[in-house]
This record gives C-alpha cells, structure tokens and sequence, in this order.
C-alpha cells in the first residue's frame, strides 16, 4: 500500500508513523512547507527527497503515484487538496476538520460519491474503546431508549493557550471558529451516539479570558522581557520548558534540550503573552441540541479546566450512564422504584488506549487500511457519517453570531445552494 502525506505536522505524522511501524503501508512523498519538518519527516519516513515537496501543486504535477493520500495540512487548505485529490483518484485519510465551510464539506461528500472513492474523516473518538463501549451499551437498549445526553469537552487551559491563543487555530480567519476545530468531535460523538439526524440547534459563547483587557500590570507582548513572567501561569518558559522533547514542546522544536528550546521561545510565536496575540476564536462555549426523535444533547466546551478530558452524561428511560475518557471509566446505573431500595449499578473500566486519542489514532488508521485492503463495509468514520458534524458546528458558530436558533433542515438546504 502506497500513502502520499500532505502535512507533517504532529497529526499527519501520527497517522503515517503508525503505518510505518505495523508494516502496512509505504509512505512515497511528502508535502510540507516548514523545511525542518520536511526534512525530519523524509529521514525518518525513508523518503528520498526527489519525493518531497513544499506545495500540494508540486506533487500533483506527478499524477497518480499512489493508493490513498493523508492530508493533514491547515484547516483552509484540506478543500482544494481533497478534491484535486479526489481528482487523481486518491482514497482520503483527512484530518478534522474536513473544511471550515459546511458548504465545501457537503462538496467533498459529493465528489467523493461520484468518483466512488473513501474519505475517511479523523473522528477519532468513534474509534477509542471508552466511546465504543458506551455506543455498545447505548444500542443494547439495556437501559432503555436514549432520551439525552450531556457532553462536556474540558480542553484544559494550557492545551487552549498553546493551540487556540498562540498556535495555529487561534483565528477562525486563518483556521477555523473553535467549535468547528475542536468540537466538530463532539458534535460527530453526539450524532454517532443519538443514531438521528439533529433538528434543531442554538448556541452561545465568546472569547472570555484570553485578552489584552486580562493582562496582568506591567507584563509586555513577549514572555522574554516580561517583568512579571515569573509569576504567571501562562509564562512560556513554564509551558513548554518542563515538557522538552514532548508535546506541546515538539511543536516548537524536536529537541528535548531545554537550551535549545528556550532559545526557540525568544522568538517563536509560542513565546508571546497570552493576552497579547491575535487571537479571536471561542475560549467557552456552549451548544444546545434537539433530534428528530425529540431527543436532546447539551455541549459544554471550555478552556477552564485543568484536566484534557471529556465527561459525559448520558440519559436513557431505565438507567443512565456516567462517564470521564481520562479515567478510563463508565459507570450504569439502572433506575430503582424509590429512594429507600438499593438501585443496580455497573462499574466499567475500560482497557488502556495504546495509542494518542484515548487509542482512536491506531484504529483509525487500522480502519482506514483494512478499508483499502478488503474493500467491503465503510469506514467508521467515512464522510457520509461524519459530515453532518461540520453542518451543525457551522450552524451553532451561526446560532452564536446571530443569537437565533437554527432549523437545520433549512441550514442544510442553504448550503446545498452555496455549492
């Protein structure tokens, strides 16, 4: 199996390491424009670098040179890759999310059924033993039909000031608004869960904490001349430098020299104050969602926690279930006539991931190479399933905006006119 990899960044590299570790396929290009991460990529991918290229155009001009492409690229730029893609007839491995605009979302499906070729989303988390087994006991109807479900991404305010205030998706105008970049997940878990379409959807939120108005007295615009560096959370030096060599880190450099690193940050984007960037995208948010079915769901993302984590509540008419992915646990409980009698409870510990995403990285790319291999059954997280995600990540960043609630179905046929 032949793969050509769009983006070595952190995630394209996850999933064509994978594939290099089990033997399974063979990554022949590489697309990168950041010469370091190029070239990093291409020793240890074994990629001669006749086959690496800095532009998606460059490795198009050699046609078809292989079975399947990953792209992994910015948010912006997955449209045109995926359909010249699609074009060449390449099957897709394609990071979330698929693109910032519904419209060109609902594009990519088409073309994709047309051509008769997979794009397999990175929905990740359909693939993580934690929400496979809740999807399992969900569908066992051993507690009842689902009435609704309560999900709570907790970002973790340091992930949020490294990807969404100094990192790449801290602007929607350059990326994507943040419920479509990081919570186009959740919207997917809730549908995959709901098993219906969602009918209705509002949404609320804004950019709270990470703001010059936040600013600490006297700090200035760059870690490495701030006088009150020492005693803030957010200093760079306390971000990165105790994580050298891992993520966040890496991000910055591939060194593990602490050195090496902090020179790194008296430049790099990642030594700026986090009060004092460009950013705009949501630091908390909140959706609210009606299904066909009348079934509801409640998202709750949010920079404020500590913890990288999401919890979940879900509600079904003879039981519920508790449950937290960094725990590796889920509890069911089954409903009792009355507050005196003792009521059944299940406590779940689910297996330890052996990969990033709570063990979604692997099966994905698992799910994706099987596909390819033996044909047959969809993917798990193939565009058609996972695309009406985007339409309700963009129809709540609307519902935020406009402050009204948004009949999807309409939402839906609007977009079909934007084609």
């Amino acid at each position: 199996m032949k793969i050509v990899l769009i983006g070595a960044g952190q995630r394209g590299r996850v999933y064509a390491d994978y594939m290099m570790e089990k033997g399974c396929a063979q990554i022949v290009a590489i697309v990168e424009p950041n010469d370091v991460r190029r070239k990093e990529a291409a020793a240890q991918l074994g990629v001669a670098a006749d086959w690496c290229f800095t532009a998606a155009e460059e490795l198009w001009a050699q046609g078809k040179i292989a079975d399947a492409a990953i792209v992994a690229s910015m948010d912006r730029d997955h449209y045109t890759q995926v359909m010249k893609a699609l074009e060449l007839g390449y099957h897709v491995l394609l990071e979330k999310p698929i693109s910032p605009n519904p419209a060109e979302c609902m594009d990519i499906l088409h073309r994709a059924e047309e051509k008769k070729l997979h794009v397999v989303v990175c929905h990740v988390l359909r693939y993580t033993p934690f929400f496979s087994r809740i999807k399992e006991i969900i569908d066992s109807g051993r507690i009842g039909r689902l009435v609704s479900i309560r999900l709570d991404e907790n970002i973790g305010n340091f992930h949020f000031a490294h990807s969404f205030v100094r990192g790449n998706w801290r602007r929607a105008d350059i990326a994507s608004p943040s419920i479509m970049q990081k919570s186009c997940h959740d919207m997917d878990l809730l549908n995959w869960l709901m098993g219906a379409q969602a009918k209705r959807i509002s949404s609320c939120g804004s950019l709270h904490y990470f703001k010059e108005s936040n600013a600490p007295a006297g700090s200035t615009a760059r870690c490495a001349d701030c006088p009150v560096e020492g005693r803030c959370r957010f200093s760079a030096y306390k971000s990165y430098l105790p994580a050298a060599g891992d993520w966040p880190a890496a991000v910055i450099t591939s060194s593990s020299d602490p050195n090496v690193l902090r020179k790194e940050l008296d430049h790099s984007p990642y030594g700026r104050c986090v009060y004092r960037c460009d950013n705009d995208v949501c630091d908390q948010q909140v959706v609210a969602v009606e299904y066909e079915g009348g079934q509801t769901a409640s998202f709750n993302m949010s920079a404020f926690t500590n913890r990288m984590t999401r919890t979940i509540h879900v509600m079904c008419e003879d039981g519920e279930i508790f449950g937290d992915d960094g725990l590796h646990e889920i509890e069911v409980l089954s409903f009792s006539s009355n507050q005196v009698e003792g009521y059944q409870s299940e406590m779940i510990h689910v297996s330890e991931p052996r990969s990033g995403h709570g063990g979604g990285d692997s099966g994905i790319v698992d799910d994706f190479i099987s596909l390819l291999q033996n044909g047959g059954r969809p993917a798990r997280s193939e565009i058609g399933m996972s695309v009406d995600s985007h339409v309700m990540a963009g129809a709540a960043e609307m519902s935020r905006l406009t402050g009204q609630t948004i009949d999807l179905d309409s939402y839906r046929r609007q977009l079909g006119k934007e084609k």
